[in-house]
């Protein structure tokens, strides 16, 4: 079995285990700081710790990689899925960096509602990224591929959404440029995650 090839205590499985444990664990702290109003040099410390470890273990895959013969899927497909997941956490980061950095203080609805489905989606990407360890999953892998692609499409619309309230409702033109750029981290967050789930369906397709 491939498996067997693969240091026990570093492969590749458990790696992106890690992996997405920490983007799940960003997207819950986003959620918190959101919901809290508590965007400020403490939080962004804390969000970028998990970001470091995030960047730990996804240079820690491409060594892997670079050492290992045989690997358990296509090496390209290794690469591209410990990227995706490492902009998944380095946007979440960004989001918390540009609150604090424009000193957008107070509880924002409209990113609550985004923080929500961030958390949602980096939930069914975990369940889509540990279900390679065993394609039995196959029906569970996707069906959470499904969801993530529905929480992108819901993004869209909340985007648009807030962007009509936004530029209806706000008068000064910096307040808008500032929240602007906020939504539109926010609904990016989304689109790696679809980008993710995109990389998994490519190794199933692979591995069918």
């Amino acid at each position: 079995m491939v498996l067997a090839f693969l240091p026990k205590s570093s492969s590749f499985f458990d790696l992106f285990d890690r992996q997405v444990d920490y983007a799940v664990a960003a997207a819950i702290l986003l959620k918190e700081i959101t919901s809290n109003g508590t965007a400020n040099e403490e939080s962004a410390q804390k969000m970028h710790e998990i970001e470091h470890q995030g960047d730990e273990v996804a240079h820690a895959i491409i060594d892997q990689l670079n050492k290992t013969f045989i690997t358990p899927f296509d090496r390209e497909d290794i690469h591209a899925l410990a990227k995706e997941l490492d902009d998944v956490i380095d946007m979440i980061y960004t989001v918390v960096n540009r609150l604090v950095v424009y000193k957008l203080t107070g509880v924002n609805k409209n990113l609550v509602e985004f923080a929500d489905m961030i958390v949602e989606s980096s939930r069914s990407v975990a369940r889509a990224v540990k279900g390679l360890r065993n394609l039995k999953n196959l029906k569970s892998i996707s069906e959470a591929c499904v969801e993530v692609n529905r929480l992108e499409n819901l993004g869209d619309s909340m985007r648009d959404k807030v962007f009509v309230e936004l530029f209806e409702k706000e008068k000064d033109p910096i307040i808008v440029i500032k929240w602007k750029e906020i939504y539109e981290d926010a609904e990016t967050v989304l689109d790696i995650c679809e980008d993710v789930v995109h990389v998994v369906r490519s190794i199933l397709v692979k591995q069918a």
